[in-house]
């Protein structure tokens, strides 16, 4: 039977919160950084996914977000390469709707069951805008989530699901617009959201013959915290069984929403509980899901947990609005106008650049970033093996900060890290706090996005210190 066998989150490390200047809302929110986005977040997520897993047994990425980088590239390829995933693999891209994530997952698992792949990696994320001090802006968070869907070792069974679809306009976002757009809220609730998801999850308990108490857990999607709890009395649930909501603490995450939640859930199951997963966007899904003793062996990702264990309050909200694009603000030196990348050579580097693939040399054992033909220590030449250095923690050498160097977040600090087994490399350091730099503190590689330039994005490693 075709479940979950692993799971993985990412939440990033700055937050909007009471200690904000500038910021209205009364909670606090995740907020991806400058060189944050959808995919590099999703990313991450399915890196932490797969933590002590064999990489080259997955079978298929799907991306699902509303927020894409592209809209006409796949995303889904360049986070498989970024993980080091396969090349011989089915990638896919699922959008437009805050069910993309449940409707990957369906799509997972329809997958599995048929034969067609024996794993498959959902990979949610969102980083949705809406207009300044709006109602919206303070409940949405930014957020990742992955699942990793086989038929062996699963650590939660899907026992069924049951799906509605709803056509109506309640929130949307048209080609070309930046912020995220929604008809009146009583109409968009009572036509929308109360109506989708109770009609899902009625109808899964009618075709499945179960009803709320024959559940540990309710894990399901609201736009808000008064709706989460109004949800639960409609739907039957006591308080004691309800998933807490995230907001507050991160965010309304879009199309990850609901499976960052799930996430949560999961890292507090024990075997034997049964969970009712249900999402809502367009129309609603809903899945009884089953938790195995599998749950027990992977239980180290960093996840939910330990991601919210990590965080910074950004000091003033002008700087989100400038890392969003929404006020200018100088930082630092002008940059002179990004040239066109050049697609050959971001062809050509790709396993360099986004797999970050370096050396081993066959003779001496020694391993270099960036490859070269040449050893540096024994000096053999063309006799050396890639290996991949993404996953590779290290340790600061030495370090310098730039505060001429235009950047989100001032100053630039560029690392010389040593990795652990070998290896060493030139890196900008992201997710800092300059208070907390030495030499010898611990680091760990993240996909972050260089630049925009004429439409293409840029993406490469950083390191940032290691989270704990």
């Amino acid at each position: 039977m075709a479940g979950i066998t692993s799971y993985g989150a990412y939440i990033p490390f700055f937050r909007l919160g009471g200690q904000t200047a500038g910021w209205s809302g009364l909670v606090e929110k995740a907020v991806a950084s400058f060189d944050e986005d959808s995919l590099t977040m999703a990313t991450a997520a399915a890196i932490d996914c797969m933590n002590g897993m064999e990489r080259s047994l997955v079978d298929g990425l799907y991306f699902a977000s509303t927020t894409s980088p592209y809209a006409e590239k796949q995303g889904a390829t360049t986070i498989a390469t970024a993980a080091d995933l396969r090349r011989d693999i089915i990638n896919m891209d699922f959008t437009d709707s805050l069910r993309a994530g449940t409707n990957a997952l369906r799509a997972a698992l329809d997958a599995v069951s048929a034969g067609t792949a024996k794993q498959i990696m959902v990979a949610a994320a969102d980083m949705r805008l809406a207009m300044l001090r709006s109602g919206y802006e303070a409940g949405f968070g930014d957020g990742a989530a992955a699942l990793l869907i086989g038929d062996e070792r699963v650590a939660v069974k899907v026992e069924g699901w049951y799906s509605v679809s709803n056509e109506m306009l309640d929130v949307w976002r048209s080609q070309g617009d930046a912020l995220v757009n929604a008809w009146e809220d009583r109409f968009v609730l009572d036509e929308g959201y109360r109506s989708a998801l109770p009609e899902a999850v009625k109808g899964l308990f009618a075709k499945y013959n179960v009803s709320a108490k024959d559940f540990a857990k309710a894990v399901y999607y609201a736009p808000d915290p008064r709706r989460h709890t109004e949800m639960a009395r409609t739907l039957g649930f006591d308080p004691a069984q309800v998933q807490p909501s995230l907001i507050g603490a991160v965010g309304n995450t879009g199309a990850a929403y609901a499976l960052m939640m799930l996430v949560a859930a999961l890292e507090e199951a024990k075997p034997g509980d049964r969970i009712l997963f249900a999402n809502y966007g367009d129309g609603a899904d809903a899945y009884i899901l089953e938790v195995t003793e599998e749950i027990n062996k992977i239980r180290d990702r960093r996840g939910l947990k330990g991601h919210l264990a990590a965080k910074k309050i950004l000091g003033d909200y002008e700087t989100y609005a400038f890392w969003r694009g929404l006020v200018e603000r100088s930082a630092g030196a002008r940059r002179p106008e990004m040239l066109q990348p050049s697609a050959s050579v971001v062809w050509r580097d790709r396993d360099q650049n986004i797999r970050f693939y370096g050396m081993r040399c066959k003779n001496c054992g020694y391993q270099q970033y960036p490859p070269q033909r040449v050893c540096t220590k024994c000096h053999a030449k063309d006799n050396s093996e890639p290996v991949r250095f993404s996953d590779k923690k290290g340790t600061v050498f030495t370090y310098a900060m730039d505060y001429l160097v235009p950047t989100g977040d001032p100053p630039m600090i560029i690392a010389i890290v040593d990795f652990e087994g070998g290896g060493r490399t030139v890196s900008m350091m992201t997710d800092r706090d300059i208070n907390d730099l030495k030499v010898g503190m611990p680091v760990e590689l993240t996909f972050r996005k260089l630049f925009t330039a004429k439409g293409v994005h840029s993406y490469y490693w950083k390191c940032m210190p290691v989270r704990m």
